[in-house]
């Protein structure tokens, strides 16, 4: 569980970040939220499946 604490804050900031870049309206702040989840979705998989 302690291995998968920071992948999951990852998915969480970028969630986050879509949220609020999206009331401001700025599409560098939504790219870079993606980009965190994305992140945090691929060492997820990669602790799950090691």
């Amino acid at each position: 569980m302690r291995g998968l604490l920071l992948p999951i804050l990852m998915v969480l900031i970028g969630i986050a970040l879509i949220i609020r870049m999206a009331a401001i309206g700025t599409i560098i702040g939504i790219v870079l939220g993606v980009l965190f989840i994305a992140a945090g979705a691929g060492r997820i998989y990669l602790e799950r499946r090691a």
